[in-house]
């Protein structure tokens, strides 16, 4: 009986429409947030390093894919690209401009993957489906072949690789070899909550209407006075923008470093669309389900199976991982396709009516 929604009136307008409309979702918002600063102080590095961090660093490009595809309907198979995108131009503002704080350069690093998001996101005007995965599949193996050919973007090294540099707020140390994880977490998880509540404002007003409604049927959309021009190329933008904010936090705050154009692989790319998928398309929170998933699936099966008894080499767990991942999608796509986050919906309607059945 703690979950109810009786005796909570709605006064105006404002609070009929808000995101969390009870009291309890508020509160348990909260105290999640407050319970994800706090597991620095919980947890160990392990966790911290192999989940919780590679998690922080995938959300935010899920949550753009989502944006894409989810609210607008357009398909991108070429996430990893644009987040390369935002990781190679954070390093080069880091770089030319080294006495500017790098947490800035991470936010600004998602408006130039935003531009190059808008400039393959023009053929979204005049073709859909299979044949704009195409092209951004192309907008892919582009990028890829730039991070590696373009000696300029990682400062002409022998190696080709990213190089982390020594940055330090307030005199400690957030990105570098030096940097410890419990700083770096914090500031991972700034990013996402930052992010998540400007994504959330943004799909629940008149942008995210728009979006939804080309996504519907766009041709309907149009004659309703929606401008598919600036929906779409706003929606790529926007998505764009995620993914590279994204790119950055993955280079900068989780691995420290990047190989020459290994890191965002088509493979990355396929990865993100299947966390969309299997946490929900058009859910904010079915982004966070989904990019937990994709990225705690790895660490149960290598160290959580021989912990039980289960002996299991590295190189059979990741091709558990492909299976496992491969599998759930198609049965997500067929038996439930809004994923785990409609899973979500359902507890939590069968907890407002409980223990009544109705």
């Amino acid at each position: 009986m703690f979950y109810r929604e009786a005796g909570q009136y709605k006064t105006s307008y404002q609070a009929d429409m808000a995101i969390f409309p009870l009291a309890q979702d508020r509160i348990g918002l909260a105290v999640i947030v407050a319970a994800a600063f706090a597991a620095p102080l919980l947890l160990g590095n392990f966790a911290l390093s192999t989940i919780l961090l590679p998690f922080l660093a995938l959300v935010p490009a899920v949550i753009g894919l989502n944006i894409l595809t989810g609210y607008t309907g357009l398909i991108s198979l070429g996430s990893a690209g644009f987040m390369g995108a935002g990781a190679y131009a954070c390093y080069k503002l880091t770089t030319i401009f080294p006495d500017v704080n790098i947490l800035v350069w991470i936010f600004c690093s998602g408006f130039f993957s935003a531009a190059i998001g808008v400039v393959f996101g023009l053929p979204s005007l005049r073709i859909k489906g299979l044949y704009l995965a195409v092209a951004t599949l192309a907008a892919q193996f582009f990028l890829q072949w730039s991070f590696v050919r373009i000696p300029w973007l990682y400062n002409y090294n022998p190696s080709g690789a990213i190089e982390v540099p020594l940055r330090t707020l307030f005199g400690v140390a957030i990105t570098g070899p030096t940097a410890a994880v419990e700083v770096k977490y914090w500031i991972a998880l700034s990013f996402v909550v930052l992010l998540t509540w400007i994504a959330s404002n943004l799909v629940h007003g008149r942008v995210g209407r728009s979006w939804m409604a080309v996504r519907d049927m766009d041709i309907a959309a149009q004659l309703m006075g929606i401008k598919l021009l600036e929906s779409k190329l706003l929606a790529f933008a926007v998505s764009s923008f995620y993914c590279g904010v994204s790119g950055a936090l993955f280079v900068f705050i989780y691995l420290g470093g990047a190989e020459a154009g290994t890191e965002f692989s088509i493979r990355l790319s396929f990865l993100i669309l299947f966390a969309v998928i299997i946490g929900g398309l058009g859910s904010n929170i079915g982004s966070f389900f989904g990019a937990a998933f994709i990225v705690a699936l790895p660490t149960i099966l290598k160290f959580g199976l021989p912990a039980l008894g289960v002996p299991i080499t590295g190189s059979l767990a990741e091709k558990l991982v492909v299976m496992v991942i491969g599998a759930l999608t198609i049965f997500l796509l067929i038996v439930e396709p809004h994923g785990l986050a409609r899973l979500w919906q359902i507890a939590k309607q069968k907890l407002r009516v409980w223990p009544f059945p109705y």
